[in-house]
């Protein structure tokens, strides 16, 4: 993936969060819970794209 197509998605990303925080009002612990799982998902989203961390389907959980 071309690194121009992750900066794009991170700034959308970026972008879409502020103003969920910004416009959609909602008490805070559910924007801290939000924030939270969009940073785990994006973070292990490029692990992926790098290549650090192998498919994400391929983790099981038992």
């Amino acid at each position: 993936m071309p690194l121009i197509n992750i900066v794009i998605v991170l700034v959308v990303v970026g972008a879409a969060l502020w103003a969920i925080n910004n416009y959609i009002p909602m008490a805070p612990p559910i924007k801290t819970i939000l924030n939270v799982v969009v940073v785990i998902v994006v973070c292990l989203w490029l692990l992926q794209v790098f290549g650090i961390v192998g498919s994400i389907h391929d983790i099981t959980v038992k």
